[in-house]
């Protein structure tokens, strides 16, 4: 795995051994970012199941300013940890070792908003809707937010979420990735 573009772009990225988190590929990572992207200038994104870290540290390659990675694994964030030191800009990242609901929970009593949220969860444990539905009652979405989430091409979410709407959603493989935004007012 490396960083696909940006400032670190080509970098290696390591990843947690076995089956304890599945990476997203490059391939999929750089249609991600070309979908949403590709760059940015600026801006808060979170990762609310890091992994690898490999998705949070792409938004910051690609120009956004501050990252939030959140996981749960104490194996994953060593290896998350040695990704943030490969871009040798650690004060870009903040690390938070808890489950996701947690994090959220924490993140909206500090009152912290994001611009682009990556949600790709273990594949069993998917409550997205929920946790979606908890970012925009919280008010951790700005305005013109995008939301990723990444899951099992067999999961097929809602077309809106509150005043999110689905706007792209495209199969790689057996991976399945929906794009949400906040709904234009009219």
């Amino acid at each position: 795995m490396r960083v696909v573009a940006g400032e670190y772009g080509g970098r290696t990225i390591k990843s947690l051994s076995g089956n304890t988190t599945r990476p997203t590929t490059d391939k999929v990572k750089g249609a991600i970012f070309n979908m949403i992207g590709p760059y940015f200038s600026g801006g808060r994104v979170l990762d609310l199941f890091s992994g690898s870290g490999s998705l949070g540290i792409e938004a910051i390659s690609r120009g956004m300013s501050q990252a939030v990675l959140v996981e749960k694994n104490y194996r994953a964030m060593q290896v998350i940890k040695e990704n943030v030191a490969m871009t040798k800009e650690p004060e870009k990242f903040q690390l938070m070792k808890m489950i996701a609901n947690q994090a959220i929970q924490q993140l909206a009593k500090e009152e912290v908003r994001f611009d682009l949220v990556l949600l790709d969860p273990p594949y069993a444990e998917q409550e997205l809707i929920k946790q979606i539905e908890f970012l925009l009652q919280h008010e951790l979405l700005n305005a013109d937010s995008v939301i990723v989430c990444e899951t099992d091409k067999a999961v097929t979410l809602p077309e809106r979420i509150g005043q999110l709407v689905q706007r792209k959603r495209h199969i790689y493989g057996i991976t399945a990735v929906t794009i949400y935004d906040l709904e234009e007012e009219k």
